[in-house]
């Protein structure tokens, strides 16, 4: 950490000028530093990853630190032709957009012998001729092309069952300057959501009603229409309704509606329990999926992350074919990557296979089982999940018989 201060001091007044005068000084403090952060990665089966190609990597998955993305490449036959696979190369890429990012690096094969006797390339802890290193772009790497000798490799205590560990640490180096704090009034945080929640359930100044299964709910259009861009076009715009005493709202249960209202307004999600009356994660995890629908529907971006969020959290047995289906038609990727992870597993698939969900996830979304089996593949060349009837498993669930669970609200 780099630390200066600048100070400038007018010069002393003339006698000229009243003996009540005295210099004026200010200070700041110009402070560098690094945000640092640290990600393990293993490779399993490294005997099968030699010969994928000289110039080729396996990747780790993404980390974060000091707001950039991060990964970890690692060269089963090292990164240049000169070398002819002799050496395996490792390096950390820059993975996210970034100009002249400056920062540490600490690279760490872990010895996995119990000796503790790593082998450290490190920027950390050590005086640095030339400064940080400096990443241009996205893409950037920073590392090793002979970081190891590929045969001493083999008979080191750096791989153990055929597997490697790697350590990497990222220091990310941020500057910023300090002036003096003149005062320090604390603000308390906003309370808006709370009085728009709270005008809501009084029912004061309602001028909008919807109907729901024969249930009313009253609102304030000038709230939906700030908060929803499709509430605006239906209450505002030039095909907008004008029984505004009676909205029938179709294709949604009345809990739906109820949380959606209570979003918009208080913007926060409601207690699913308390919403639906059911004591259980599976109840919140439905009203997640039905609330994930309905603010795709009425474009609140901001509620379809939180339930997105929720339900990648909560991916269980019973709904995540169900859930699987409803990333596939929202777009929601992350939560479709997630899922299909989860489905993917050996010890997982048979029993997804004996939902309703999955007969859902077939008829409404095919092409999603391809990209399954696919991923299916990755896992395990030879085989997917033993079967009891014999060594094939269909993605149909045909040959399968089991309770299948309801999932309504």
């Amino acid at each position: 950490m780099g630390m200066g201060r600048v100070c400038r001091e007018i010069s002393k007044p003339s006698s000229s000028l009243s003996s009540s005068s005295s210099p004026a000084v200010t200070t700041s403090t110009s402070i560098t530093e690094t945000v640092n952060g640290s990600h393990q990665f293993k490779i399993t089966g490294y005997s099968l990853s030699k010969g994928i190609g000289i110039g080729k990597y396996i990747a780790s998955d993404t980390f974060m630190v000091g707001g950039y993305a991060w990964a970890i490449y690692f060269y089963p036959d090292g990164k240049s032709i000169e070398d002819n696979a002799s050496y395996v190369s490792l390096f950390i890429a820059l993975a996210s957009e970034g100009t002249d990012v400056r920062a540490l690096f600490e690279l760490t094969l872990l010895d996995q012998s119990g000796k503790e006797r790593h082998k450290v390339h490190s920027h950390f802890g050590r005086p640095l001729e030339s400064g940080p290193y400096t990443l241009k772009y996205r893409g950037s790497m920073w590392g090793y092309k002979r970081f190891f000798k590929r045969n001493l490799l083999e008979t080191s205590d750096y791989l153990k069952d055929d597997c490697l560990s790697v350590h990497c640490s990222v220091g990310v180096v941020r500057s910023r300057t300090e002036g003096p704090k003149v005062y320090s009034i604390p603000v308390l945080t906003s309370n808006i959501g709370q009085h728009l929640g709270q005008l809501l359930e009084s029912g004061r100044g309602t001028d909008v009603n919807f109907e729901l299964d024969g249930e009313i709910f009253a609102a304030h259009k000038l709230v939906l229409a700030a908060r929803s861009p499709v509430f605006r076009a239906q209450l505002f715009g030039p095909m907008k309704d004008h029984n505004t005493q009676c909205i029938k709202v179709k294709d949604m249960e009345a809990p739906v509606f109820k949380a959606l209202l209570h979003f918009m307004y208080w913007d926060a999600l409601p207690d699913m329990e308390e919403l639906t009356g059911l004591n259980s994660k599976w109840a919140s995890t439905l009203m997640s999926q039905h609330l994930l629908a309905a603010a795709d529907r009425y474009g609140l971006e901001r509620l379809r992350l939180l339930c997105e969020a929720n339900l990648c959290k909560d991916v269980a047995i019973n709904t995540v074919a169900t859930t699987l289906a409803l990333a596939e038609q929202h777009h929601c990727f992350q939560l479709k990557s997630v899922c299909v992870k989860f489905v993917a597993r050996p010890e997982n698939l048979r029993a997804v296979m004996q939902t309703d969900g999955f007969e859902y996830l077939k008829e409404s979304c095919p092409s999603v089982l391809t990209e399954l089996l696919e991923h299916v593949a990755t896992i395990n060349t030879h085989s997917v999940v033993p079967s009891r009837h014999g060594n094939e498993v269909l993605l149909d669930g045909s040959d399968i018989n089991g309770r299948r669970v309801k999932q309504r609200l």
